[in-house]
């Protein structure tokens, strides 16, 4: 029972499920830092947790056979828990953040849903689909953060929509990336990624070119003055991480390297976060 219990909480890949969670709290903090200990946020918190965690086990389920070659030790490639029983374990999950979702108001339920439909999408069709694929995912990446403002009644803040934008950006960048290292098992699948049907130097570039135009997006505060000097300067923080990665990548488009920059663009992700939270506080 201990093995079972242990195996449905690793399909739910627990951190970045934590992350999507707190990716709402951040959407409240930059446009209404107060508000993070509300009971909305706490609820917006759960209602992000929740629906990813569907989403990573929906994901597990498709990509069974990719899986059973890529990462062959996951709990339903492995044969430790059957297809039925995680199909199972993702209606209660998506239930669960429907569930989270419903006190909070008509816009974040249907946010919370658009959200569990994305990643359904994604994951029964979209992934075949070249960048657009990727762009699904990253929507789910960044559409967190508009839960949170819409959350505490700030959907329309402008410094929110620039956070979401540097994040699908940067988000479908490391997507494209990511695909170098997915070659062999995209291919049991029919997946029709970047690497797969044009090559890994093509998705290196294109990888390169969307993590430049996060860089670039992250002026934007700035520039329409939704945030002050201090912004600017720490967020040069994760713009160079950015900028390294894409040097890097066009460097070594090899699965192994693609590996490291996934992980080190992860890094820029979480410090931009902060930034931007930072930057909607301190606004002077």
């Amino acid at each position: 029972m201990g093995s079972t219990s242990t195996d449905l909480l690793k399909l739910t890949r627990p951190v970045n499920s934590i992350m999507v969670g707190f990716a709402v709290v951040v959407g409240v903090a930059v446009t209404s830092p107060l508000a993070v200990f509300s009971v909305s946020a706490a609820l917006g918190f759960l209602t992000g947790f929740f629906i990813s965690s569907y989403s990573m086990v929906v994901n597990d389920y498709y990509d069974l056979e990719v899986d059973k070659i890529n990462t062959p030790h996951r709990p339903l490639a492995s044969g430790r828990i059957t297809p039925r029983i995680a199909a199972a374990y993702a209606a209660i999950l998506l239930i669960l953040g429907i569930a989270a979702a419903l006190p909070v108001g008509r816009d974040n339920l249907i946010i919370a849903a658009t959200f569990a439909a994305v990643a359904w999408i994604y994951n029964a069709w979209g992934k075949k689909q070249m960048l657009l694929g990727n762009m699904m995912v990253a929507a789910s990446v960044a559409i967190p953060y508009i839960y949170g403002g819409a959350a505490v009644g700030n959907a329309d803040s402008l410094i929110l929509w620039f956070l979401a934008l540097t994040s699908f950006l940067a988000a479908t960048g490391r997507e494209v990336v990511k695909t170098i290292s997915d070659t062999e098992g995209d291919e049991v699948r029919g997946v029709r990624s970047i690497a797969r049907v044009h090559g890994g130097r093509a998705a290196a570039l294109v990888g390169a070119m969307l993590f430049l135009g996060a860089v670039v997006s992250t002026a934007l505060p700035v520039l329409f003055r939704e945030t002050g000097m201090l912004f600017a300067g720490l967020i040069l923080i994760p713009d160079a991480l950015f900028i390294y990665a894409a040097a890097k990548v066009l460097q070594d488009s090899s699965g192994v390297n693609a590996l490291k920059i996934k992980k080190l663009t992860l890094i820029g992700m979480v410090i931009g976060m902060f930034m931007f939270i930072i930057g909607g506080v301190y606004r002077g």
